[in-house]
């Protein structure tokens, strides 16, 4: 009954589509559909991947500090942020949770076990060190296990470059902010590496709002180091290593109850270690019809949180993961990806495991006809065995065309937190917790015009939660659903050699089990760009970004519209200078209740490509 509904929902949504026109969009589309997803596991092509999936790339990365600026500017993401500049940022996809979001780099869960609902931060993401995100929306536990209820977020680091060749940076801007890095990297017929390090420091801005007469700046300090290296084995085999660590300091400010959002200027600070890594031995056999993969990965993250210089909190978690897959090419029309993985939780000594299998099977009766389908299980020394499924379809009839559809299943066993935690006078916490689960279906179209000089696309989805956790009466217990169907419009075309146009907009009807709105979910979000690259050393793009109205925990947040300038002007081939300015027109807004953002800002710097 629950997928005639969910089917139902979105087959009215579908309907509505005619009498809605599409934005027009500013990127070049020639070739997109060559573009590898990575994060189905089976490296399909866009018009492949039946489900809908937004790719950030890197020169969409290259004009924001932090990754979850960029994040924001994708359909259906919506990010909210205690403050900027460090404060404690969350994404959600389609109106899921922001603890229901996997978030993988290179391919290794990093989301916090010790956090109470297991999500991740992404504040401390630069993105000087990331080539690709890809969000993948929709359950996806067939393809990546627990956590994946509403969705994953793929980052993918920078890859070596052919050759030898080294890069350095170094911006000034707005609250007296300093930002520099550097990057070498190299490689050959042997094996290949990259290096590199970056650090941001600045004095930030009150997170509570100013304008509530919190005057005190809330600085902020990162230090990213990553490596990334790979050697050629004989027979085609391949060793490759990844490693990325950042250690940031945050001031942020108290609890003070009955101000706005409950937050004021305080003596607040916050110590944050984060590392991730893995190993891979990739393995080719039988002429390359069956690649194995061989992957050992790690994460682990420490906080301390101090008051008035003294320690007041602290917490520490590590993930550990062994996994293997094997691909194999049946013929021109069939591909199996088959494996088994396991992963180990600790947090503040206390620890899970999770055991799973999957198989992934990819069809392709004909040329423009690829299918999909999956099946997984996942054995927790907790709460028993879960099994998911997927299904996907996409069909190209010709070039210019692309329908696609998918449905998916989703859970997310308990968090070491809400297994443990409990208060109130109460002896023992709940003891029949169980894991939440989701199921989501998606509909939609891909346009894209002959010469390849623009594109559109449509997605209509549903989905449905329940057993979700929710701390009630000192405890945490399975008390809650929640319900989310919209639908998402994108679009890009070049109007002249030098001019292009693009827009996304999402509409997203998320409620809980009662019909009341899900908190810091706005049903409209939109962000429109005009990018300019006339033939010389100039480039730019004018980008507007608008938020609706959205309620949070104590009250409404207003919508608001900002718009940003980027620029580039290349000096020569290996010196650029490049700047931002933020918030233009100096809008007055917040992203969280009580929370400030930053008014008219921006940055200047220069790059040397060597």
């Amino acid at each position: 009954m629950k997928r005639l509904l969910l089917l139902a929902s979105t087959a009215s949504l579908l309907s509505t589509l005619p009498a809605i026109a599409l934005p027009a969009c500013a990127q070049d589309d020639a070739g997109k559909d060559e573009i590898i997803v990575e994060g189905t596991r089976l490296d399909q092509r866009v018009t492949e991947n039946g489900s809908s999936v937004a790719i950030i790339t890197e020169e969409i990365l290259s004009q924001y500090t932090f990754v979850v600026d960029a994040l924001a500017t994708a359909p259906g993401v919506t990010v909210n942020q205690n403050g900027g500049y460090g404060g404690a940022a969350s994404v959600r996809i389609r109106g899921a949770g922001s603890e229901q979001t996997l978030v993988l780099i290179d391919g290794v869960a990093v989301n916090d076990p010790s956090a109470p609902g297991g999500g991740y931060d992404f504040a401390r993401l630069d993105s000087d060190q990331i080539a690709r995100i890809e969000i993948l929306k929709g359950p996806q536990s067939t393809l990546w296990g627990t956590d994946a209820i509403g969705g994953v977020v793929n980052i993918i680091t920078k890859r070596p470059q052919d050759g030898l060749g080294a890069t350095l940076f170094g911006e000034v801007g707005s609250f007296d902010t300093r930002r520099g890095g550097a990057a070498v990297t190299g490689a050959n017929e042997t094996g290949d590496f990259r290096l590199s390090a970056s650090r941001t420091d600045t004095d930030g801005i009150s997170k509570a709002d100013e304008d509530n007469g919190n005057t005190e700046d809330d600085g902020y300090e990162m230090t990213t180091l990553a490596a990334r290296g790979g050697l050629n084995l004989p027979a085609a085999a391949r060793l490759d290593v990844t490693l990325l660590y950042t250690d940031a300091g945050t001031e942020f400010d108290s609890f003070v109850f009955g101000a706005e959002g409950n937050v004021g200027d305080g003596g607040e600070t916050s110590e944050t270690e984060e590392f991730s890594g893995n190993v891979s031995l990739s393995v080719p056999l039988f002429d390359g019809k069956l690649e194995n993969q061989l992957v050992a990965g790690f994460a682990d993250i420490e906080r301390v949180n101090f008051t008035a210089g003294a320690e007041s909190f602290s917490a520490k978690g590590e993930r550990s993961l062994l996994r293997y897959q094997g691909t194999l090419t049946i013929d021109a029309k069939s591909t199996l990806a088959f494996g088994a993985e396991q992963e180990e939780t600790r947090a503040d000594g206390d620890e899970t495991s999770i055991t799973g299998l999957f198989a992934l099977y990819e069809l392709k009766p004909i040329d423009s006809l690829t299918l999909t389908a999956g099946l997984r299980n996942d054995d927790h020394d907790r709460f028993g065995a879960e099994t998911t499924g997927r299904a996907a379809v996409a069909w190209t009839p010709r070039e210019t065309v692309t329908m696609r559809a998918s449905w998916g299943q989703g859970f997310k066993a308990p968090t070491l937190f809400q297994t443990t935690f409990l208060c109130c006078g109460l002896t023992e916490p709940a003891m029949d917790l169980a894991p939440e689960t989701s199921e989501g279906v998606d509909i939609g179209v891909d346009l894209r015009t002959p010469g390849g000089r623009g594109s559109a696309s449509v997605s209509v989805f549903a989905q449905d939660t329940e057993n979700l956790i929710t701390f009630n009466i000192g405890r945490y217990e399975n008390i809650a659903e929640a319900t989310s169907r919209g639908i998402e419009l994108a679009g890009e075309y070049r109007l002249t050699g030098w001019l292009s146009l693009g827009g996304t907009y999402a509409y997203i009807e998320a409620e809980d089990g009662d019909g009341n709105e899900l908190i810091r979910v706005p049903p409209h979000s939109a962000t429109l760009r005009a990018g300019i690259d006339p033939e010389g050393p100039f480039s730019g793009s004018v980008d507007l970004r608008h938020t609706g109205e959205q309620m949070d925990s104590t009250g409404p947040v207003d919508g608001w519209t900002r718009v940003d300038l980027n620029g580039a002007y290349d000096l020569s081939e290996t010196l650029e200078l490049y700047g931002r300015v933020e918030n233009l027109f100096d809008a007055d807004y917040q992203q969280l209740l009580g929370y400030g953002t930053p008014g008219l800002s921006g940055s200047a710097g220069i790059r040397v490509r060597l």
